[in-house]
């Protein structure tokens, strides 16, 4: 049943491999947004809550190339960027094809 949902719905995440990891605070309305497209495509990602944590803010800011904003969001260890930058690239048809290769 679900997966007959899942083709309906164009969902598809057994082609999902990647590995996606996103920077959240727990209140951010960009990371929820960010979440939400990650979920909506079947994605299981590492989620790290930095809330309060400059240390884990500072880690992300050297990972994020020193983009300090949440939520900083990584595909297969590859800064995507924040939200809007993910969903630019589902706008352009190039989320898909990155979260379908495996993480090397």
């Amino acid at each position: 049943m679900l997966n007959s949902l899942n083709t309906l719905l164009g969902r598809h995440p057994e082609r999902i491999k990647a590995n996606v990891e996103i920077y959240t605070w727990q209140t951010c309305p960009y990371c929820i947004r960010a979440k939400m497209l990650l979920w909506w495509k079947g994605v299981k990602f590492t989620e790290y809550k930095i809330d309060g944590n400059e240390a884990a803010r500072v880690k992300m800011a050297e990972r994020a190339n020193g983009r300090r904003s949440v939520p900083q969001i990584f595909i297969n260890n590859q800064h995507i960027g924040g939200c809007d930058d993910l969903y630019q690239l589902d706008t352009q048809a190039q989320l898909d094809p990155l979260l379908s290769q495996s993480a090397v």
